[in-house]
């Protein structure tokens, strides 16, 4: 391994968003050691050896002749694609082994809890988790090169929410699921970015690393699934005893799957925390791109596909989503995406009782949580639908001309 520390890496621990330094506080997790640090400079240089050795063989064979391979691998079982050259065969019978650690009741259990947070919880991953991630620059410089601003955040975000709902779903992580094969393919496609970005002429690897690197990869899965049940919190949405580390639990799973190296996969949620604030303070450096691919999201409700009085329900609509923005990531995080330092957290706070009542209702009652589930998940599919109304959220789809080329 090159053991080299690319210049992106800070030289002391930075400032991360309000919401998530209260939460590492309370949960007693301080800043990195001094080897915890360097592990987080080094791993900026670290891939997905075997998913990227994997792409490098479907490339010098042949997109056209490996890629279905893959898909049918992916969609049938290995076992099922008896023609099935010995790379392909070496990856999935990898990835098909489930590791003894799995514990598909406390998985199923986290992805449950993962419904009942409904659509306030999505909320939390995209105005908080992504639109907060757009100060970490290091993630940008690789996103830009793959089109993004041109591709659009409205988009990206929805190919995310249903890998997102894929994950979660009932039976989705088993093998062949359809969260087990969503996940497959990001990781297919980190590696297609991975190997397009990192020829590209002005990619300075010395300065900025591997794109899509351990690291970054890192503080994305838990950004993406650690951090909205967190925030949750702040707007009523209580778990019920031990669902925090089934989210881990799951966490962890699809880490795995997606090509997360072991060290940086939560054990509990508190470990998730852990990690979520750890990698933070390494890539938290707004730049140029911060703004650039900020402010265009903030405005995306504008355009989101309201069937009744659709105008103001637009402006409502990005208002709410500032406040919760707003409400969690606090002023100087604000500034650095080019937003308002400060819109009053009016939506968290009118949801905060709701939430807590319905919470209250479900872990009493019994059936309620199946029942604040099955809610949630209507609600968490309303809200793709109004994002992009009846259009198909595929996965990968506004990086596809990274895979055509790569």
């Amino acid at each position: 391994m090159n053991t080299s520390i690319p210049a992106r890496h800070p030289d002391q621990p930075r400032p991360v968003p309000t919401a998530v330094r209260l939460f590492a506080t309370v949960m007693g997790v301080g800043e990195p050691t001094p080897e915890q640090w360097r592990e987080l400079g080094e791993q900026l240089t670290v891939g997905d050896e075997p998913m990227d050795r994997l792409v490098e063989w479907m490339s010098a064979t042949g997109m056209e002749q490996t890629r279905p391979l893959f898909d049918r691998a992916l969609t049938e079982g290995i076992a099922n694609v008896p023609e099935a050259p010995e790379p392909l065969r070496e990856f999935f019978q990898k990835v098909e082994t489930v590791p003894d650690w799995v514990d598909w009741d406390q998985l199923r259990r986290g992805q449950r809890a993962m419904r009942r947070g409904g659509a306030d919880g999505i909320y939390i991953a995209r105005d908080v988790a992504l639109l907060g991630g757009y100060q970490f620059s290091g993630f940008n410089k690789t996103l830009v090169r793959t089109g993004a601003l041109e591709k659009g955040s409205n988009k990206r975000f929805a190919e995310t929410m249903q890998w997102a709902l894929d994950i979660i779903a009932d039976g989705g992580m088993v093998p062949s699921g359809i969260g087990y094969q969503s996940t497959l393919r990001v990781r297919l496609i980190h590696a297609f970015v991975r190997r397009h970005v990192a020829a590209m002429p002005d990619w300075r690897g010395d300065e900025w690393g591997v794109p899509v690197n351990q690291t970054d990869m890192a503080a994305t899965l838990v950004g993406a699934l650690i951090a909205p049940p967190a925030g949750a919190l702040g707007m009523g949405i209580v778990p019920a005893r031990g669902d925090l580390d089934a989210i881990a639990h799951l966490t962890r799973y699809v880490g795995y799957l997606i090509g997360v190296r072991d060290e940086w996969l939560p054990r509990n949620f508190r470990d998730g925390i852990r990690v979520l604030y750890h990698t933070l303070t390494a890539l938290s450096e707004p730049d140029e791109s911060t703004k650039q691919l900020a402010m265009p999201m903030a405005d995306d409700p504008l355009a989101w596909l309201y069937r009744t009085l659709p105008g103001l329900r637009r402006r409502l609509a990005r208002a709410q989503h500032l406040s919760v923005a707003s409400g969690f990531l606090g002023p100087r995080a604000m500034r650095s995406l080019g937003l308002p330092a400060y819109v009053p957290p009016w939506y968290p706070v009118l949801r905060l009782p709701v939430n807590v009542a319905r919470s209250v209702a479900a872990i009493a009652v019994p059936g309620g949580m199946d029942r604040a589930a099955a809610r949630g998940s209507r609600e968490q599919k309303a809200l793709l639908r109004t994002m992009i109304g009846d259009d198909d959220a595929t996965i990968g789809q506004s990086a596809a001309h990274v895979s055509q080329v790569a």
